[in-house]
């Protein structure tokens, strides 16, 4: 049983992704935890405390859920729903610190964006642990000693993750074009719901084949943007072309042809690549989204501030650093793939990283904190404390 409501908490979610999903903030026990067992921390995204759950079953844990509004953790932490504030309020009010000797806490690393580490442990002397990216990681995590590899540090793009983000975005729109077809275009029901459904899981599964041709950096005209379409190297026109051509020639061996029927296809299967290769790039994680301007800028290091304690190598998501344990300080081998996520900037203890713009000018770490990034791409103040 335990199994089926995960298998359909996982379907169902995965559908509904769009939208936030929240869970019930608090202790969880997980096994049967004693004062030396480890406290992780996540956020009350329903679909990732089950993940959570489901990968700590063998672990005998206390799981502390946080309220981030019902947003995943990347999302949440970013956008200034999953913050300090929601992690200390956690701490104090679950009794966690009566049921452990010990005062460290595993966070998942993707909450680096967001969660301050430094100031955790001023206003609760909980000392902050980043966990792997993935929920899946944690038990080998356990086994290292807390330790991670370069491999639980980074996010990556694997064909499950691809199904799931292909199925979010056909999901709401098959749920608009089947209202709009049963108003107006019942003879093309079936045919629109193929349509909706087969796009999406092209685009996404056959992504590793033309990622690479992708370019967040790309400047485009004023009215394109907030269109992606244009800046996914014609991927989604080309599809929308074979497409057009592979239905006129259906139509004309079938006898059906018509300019009525070809217009109105060509409007409607364009309309849908536009909306759903809207943000194709923000919907993956290794690509800065094309409606964000923070995609322009670059990650700058003052050498005189680096003290070489290696933070930034331990939450980047794209493993851009590397940690000189001679000379104590960090290099950035591989900044061509930041996502300009913040994450290092956020953790650095001794503000030795920050952004610049395409201006040259300086966005300072403290700007980072305070100004959290929305999904369209624009930052807002939050009470981070």
């Amino acid at each position: 049983m335990k199994r089926l409501n995960y298998f359909a908490v996982n379907i169902i979610e995965t559908l509904l992704r769009m939208a936030p999903f929240p869970s019930k903030t608090g202790l969880i026990r997980i096994g049967n935890p004693d004062s030396n067992s480890p406290v992780f921390l996540t956020c009350n995204y329903h679909l990732t405390v089950e993940r959570v759950k489901k990968s700590l079953k063998e672990v005998d844990a206390y799981l502390l859920v946080a309220n981030s509004k019902g947003y995943n953790v990347w999302c949440g932490a970013t956008g200034g729903h999953f913050t300090n504030h929601s992690v200390i309020s956690v701490l104090k009010t679950s009794g966690i610190e009566k049921l452990v000797d010990h005062r460290n806490i595993i966070f998942p690393q993707l909450a680096a964006t967001g969660i301050e580490a430094r100031l955790i442990k001023k206003k609760t002397a909980w000392k902050v642990i980043w966990g792997p990216v993935y929920a899946k990681d944690l038990p080998t995590f356990i086994k290292n000693g807390l330790m991670k590899t370069s491999e639980m540090r980074e996010v990556r793009f694997p064909m499950v993750q691809r199904i799931e983000m292909a199925a979010m975005w056909a999901f709401p729109f098959s749920i608009i074009v089947n209202i709009v077809a049963f108003l107006f275009w019942q003879e093309a029901f079936l045919s629109l719901n193929i349509f909706i459904w087969t796009l999406p899981f092209l685009l996404f599964v056959f992504f590793p084949l033309y990622s690479k041709y992708l370019s967040p950096k790309k400047r485009r005209p004023s009215f394109n943007k907030y269109t992606i379409v244009f800046d996914f190297s014609r991927v989604p026109l080309i599809l929308w072309g074979f497409f057009i051509f592979c239905l006129a020639l259906y139509s004309t061996l079938t006898g059906i042809f018509s300019w009525g029927f070809i217009c109105r296809w060509s409007f409607v299967s364009f309309v849908v690549i536009l909306l759903i290769s809207l943000d194709l790039m923000g919907s993956t994680p290794i690509y800065k989204s094309g409606l964000h301007e923070d995609r322009f800028l670059k990650i700058a290091l003052d050498k005189v501030r680096c003290k070489g304690a290696g933070f930034c190598e331990q939450v980047c998501p794209r493993n851009c650093y590397e940690l000189d344990k001679n000379r104590y300080i960090v290099t950035m081998p591989r900044t061509d793939r930041c996502v300009q996520c913040g994450a290092c900037i956020v953790q650095c203890p001794f503000d030795a990283l920050y952004f610049r713009s395409l201006e040259n000018e300086k966005i300072s770490p403290e700007t980072i904190r305070k100004f959290k990034l929305n999904l369209i791409g624009k930052r807002k103040i939050v009470d981070n404390l």
